[in-house]
């Protein structure tokens, strides 16, 4: 009896440990297939839209989505030149995608080198570098975004620029603080006393003990960056007008709204989608990465 009482003292413990890594990788099962579904979207928009996201059919303007009592052929409707907005949509994933691709490694690799060298360093160099990071948090990105586009006209690449100049602050700071911590620790001062230089050291010991906060930043970053590519693009300073980007779409279909809610509604839809797709990838990163969260059920 005491032999059963212990096998089943140990066992339940061990339950619970597979019951909270059930649920852990259950909760990432949704956002990951939402994600999943955008990155096919984005890439196979060619081969998945049933139009030309920039045909105009003047004839077809303003058709309600099948469920609304419109017909397959445009089953998300149109807008108000006639162009599929089911289409737009695919294409507008593909923007975001290459935006997301480009400025989330970009601002990531930007940020965590400042603030490696700003925690190592301290003094002098690190006082520098952090106002830096706070020069650039100060600026105003839209006034910014307004400037650019004013000087060179609306483009993607002006969105690209603003982003990355706006985003790559917070992963400074981030990994400012924890080397600040990390640069006290035991093994780093063996380090020390062995000879090692400071490249060593922050690539051998820092870089990898930081990691797992950039890639939780990351991946929350990629629904912010989302959001503000369709913001700038909404307010004509980033896509030009006609893309299928998103927000491009929403502020096309601002003027119909009273008429047709499909133009906003869809777009706006997918946007919240991501968002909360997004944020939710990032809270299940940061307990699958930390181990004081690992056991929490």
């Amino acid at each position: 009896m005491a032999g059963q009482a212990a096998g089943q003292a140990v066992a339940a413990p061990l339950a619970q440990r597979r019951g909270v890594r059930w649920r852990r990788w259950l909760g990432l099962s949704v956002p990951g297939a939402i994600a999943l579904a955008l990155l096919v979207a984005g890439v196979g928009a060619d081969w998945l839209a049933p139009h030309d996201p920039e045909y105009i059919n003047l004839g077809g303007r303003l058709e309600p989505p099948i469920f609304a009592g419109g017909t397959w052929d445009y089953f998300l409707g149109t807008d108000d030149v006639g162009r599929d907005i089911f289409s737009r949509l695919l294409y507008g994933a593909r923007i975001s995608l290459i935006v997301v691709g480009i400025v989330v490694p970009g601002a990531a690799l930007l940020g965590t080198l400042v603030g490696l060298i700003a925690g190592w360093a301290g003094g002098l160099t690190g006082h520098l570098l952090m106002r830096l990071v706070d020069v650039q948090l100060a600026m105003p990105a839209i006034l910014f975004a307004v400037l650019l586009a004013s000087l060179v006209g609306p483009s993607l690449r002006n969105v690209i620029i603003i982003l990355l100049i706006w985003t790559w602050p917070s992963y400074a700071r981030l990994v400012r603080a924890d080397v600040l911590s990390l640069k006290e620790r035991d093994f780093v001062t063996a380090s020390r006393a062995t000879g090692a230089g400071p490249v060593w050291i922050m690539r051998r010991h820092l870089f990898p003990n930081v990691v797992n906060t950039v890639v939780i930043i990351m991946t929350l970053e990629v629904a912010l960056v989302i959001l503000a590519e369709a913001a700038l693009s909404f307010l004509t300073v980033g896509a030009p007008p006609g893309t299928p980007s998103w927000g491009v779409m929403i502020s096309e279909g601002r003027d119909f709204m009273n008429v047709a809610w499909w133009p906003i509604w869809l777009p706006g839809l997918a946007l919240l989608i991501i968002s909360l797709t997004g944020n939710l990838m990032g809270d299940w990163l940061r307990d699958a990465l930390d181990p004081r969260l690992r056991n929490v059920r």
